[in-house]
């Protein structure tokens, strides 16, 4: 089946007790230890960090990305997989598959319990992710749970501690592992890839402000004002503020801030349907919905579109590439009516 590289980020699936807690310190040759290697699979491991994954930021996952693109320049290569911590898992799979042009998968896994846990899933999670990664194509970046095959894009994270940890609220998985293999149900839609980002050392500032009751402009504001280039703003029901925030809204985006709206309701899209604060004035004031995308994976494609250019009206491009969003439209779009 080939060889499969294993890049080894930290996480649970590398986690061991340290007198008050767990944390990752174990080497990717000791996680992949764990695990039984499927016939026909050989396996080289590349240990590229050991951290929990909360601990993250944009200059580790740049240096993921680059990596992963090291090692598929080895035509020997069938795939990779990627073990990581569950808590940012779905923000660098997603950020690696907005700029995977490959056919080869990449493959996340990680783990809910530690290393040495006798009842631990990495080791079925790591096999299950090898073989994935061995015997799949064109299906872009994947993540490998609790015998289940999902698409990057879509799938967050849904129960902080039981096994089958990652699901797409608003879609279905991509396969299944078993005893027969891995079953195909569908392919991804995926949009055109990004290019892979050049920066000069700099990286830009991207934050997340939620919409609540009583919720006014401060906390927008305050992102704006600490530097930020991109603000996903996480609204109400299919994508809706107040008039307070949709003016703040318009303000940043004049400025050549990047806003893109998403929701705080579990699953569905937004959309333009209410005024009065709503997703059509935040629209129009210059925001770009985000679809079924939830916050994690909202702000990773806004880091990626302000990676991808210095020039806001080239960033709204790249972000709705990256969203596989059209282009606004010259007239007011209209949609059904729902219960706000």
């Amino acid at each position: 089946m080939g060889q499969v590289v294993v890049i080894s980020t930290g996480g649970t699936i590398a986690s061991r007790w340290q007198g008050s807690g767990f944390a990752a310190d174990a080497k990717g040759g000791d996680v992949l230890a764990t695990a039984t290697v499927p016939d026909g699979v050989t396996v080289r491991v590349v240990d590229l960090m050991s951290v929990n994954s909360a601990r993250l930021t944009t200059a580790d996952q740049l240096a993921l990305l680059r990596t992963v693109h090291e090692v598929l320049a080895d035509p020997d290569v069938a795939g990779i997989v990627v073990t990581h911590g569950t808590d940012t898992l779905e923000e660098s799979a997603f950020f690696v598959d907005l700029h995977h042009t490959d056919p080869r998968p990449v493959v996340f896994t990680g783990a809910q319990l530690p290393l040495e846990d006798p009842d631990g899933d990495g080791p079925r999670n790591l096999h299950d992710a090898l073989l994935t990664a061995a015997s799949v194509r064109d299906l872009g970046v994947l993540v490998v749970f609790d015998g289940q095959v999902h698409a990057a894009r879509g799938t967050i994270k849904v129960q902080t501690l039981a096994a089958a940890a990652f699901a797409d609220p608003s879609g279905s998985r991509i396969a299944d592992v078993g005893p027969s293999g891995v079953v195909v149900h569908r392919r991804p839609e995926r949009p055109e890839p990004l290019p892979l980002p050049v920066t000069d050392g700099s990286l830009p500032r991207v934050d997340v402000v939620m919409h609540h009751c009583d919720a006014d402009t401060l906390l927008f504001d305050a992102a704006i004002g600490a530097g930020a280039q991109g603000v996903v703003l996480v609204a109400t029901g299919a994508g809706n503020a107040t008039p307070e925030i949709a003016a703040a809204v318009a303000g940043a985006a004049s400025r050549g801030v990047l806003v893109a709206v998403t929701t705080r309701v579990p699953s569905g899209s937004v959309a333009e349907i209410y005024t009065h604060g709503g997703a059509v004035d935040l629209v129009a004031g210059g925001a770009v919905l985000t679809g079924t995308l939830r916050a994690g994976q909202a702000r990773i494609a806004v880091l990626a579109a302000t990676l991808a250019t210095p020039d806001p009206a080239g960033r709204d491009r790249a972000l709705r590439q990256a969203l596989g969003a059209p282009a606004p439209a010259a007239e007011a779009h209209t949609a059904p009516y729902a219960t706000a």
